[in-house]
């Protein structure tokens, strides 16, 4: 049988880079999302595959070479977030509320359905979020990160509703204080742990039934 084939957005850097080399080690072929190529190469381990997942035109061309190359999709690691504006609310500028919310939201949102698409056309798969436990318990001063990542936790539930008659699994992970220089912008001194123990995490769910 040929190896399960999973596209990873945000590979280019942080958890995306580790969730993608443990996948990797596992026996996963891997498909590589990010906005730029040479971070993509740097990860190293699958088709790099530039992309800006807050637009449209961009993620339906990228699932389509992903498909077009491997023939396949088993797997959608929605990873890629950005921390968004930091300090009261009032002090928070649209524009960059908006943008919080084209990466972390929209750009879910567009993947999934490409892969949703695909995957009830060809026998079901699974879609596993990188949430955060800020979408129902928020710190102060990150309102526009929180706010997206509850409507993630939102989407992933839909996901799961409407993918159950086509054999597509959705499953969020709430991941907490994993070392990256993502979580360094919110956590300050608060303990963390290592991001490859989240790695292993994400490889069990995506390796059950």
């Amino acid at each position: 049988m040929d190896k399960k084939v999973a596209v990873v957005t945000g590979a280019g850097a942080g958890l995306g880079r580790m969730f993608a080399r443990v996948l990797a080690a596992d026996g996963w072929d891997l498909a590589l999302l990010g906005r730029t190529r040479e971070t993509l190469e740097e990860t190293g381990c699958g088709l790099v595959v530039p992309c800006d997942i807050s637009d449209e035109a961009s993620v339906a061309a990228a699932f389509r070479e992903v498909t077009g190359h491997y023939g396949r999709l088993d797997l959608l690691v929605n990873n890629a977030g950005v921390p968004g504006p930091t300090g009261e609310l009032h002090t928070v500028p649209p524009a960059e509320w908006r943008a919080t919310f084209d990466t972390n939201i929209t750009g879910t949102f567009l993947c999934t359905q490409q892969a949703f698409e695909w995957m009830a056309a060809n026998g079901g798969g699974r879609i596993i979020n990188n949430g955060s436990i800020a979408g129902h318990s928020p710190r102060a001063g990150v309102a526009a990160y929180a706010a997206s990542k509850a409507a993630v936790a939102s989407l992933t539930v839909s996901t799961s509703l409407d993918g159950r008659p086509y054999g597509i699994t959705a499953t969020e992970l709430d991941i907490g204080n994993a070392r990256t220089a993502l979580l360094g912008s919110f956590t300050g001194s608060e303990p963390m742990f290592d991001a490859t123990e989240a790695a292993r995490l994400l490889v069990a769910v995506a390796s059950m039934p």
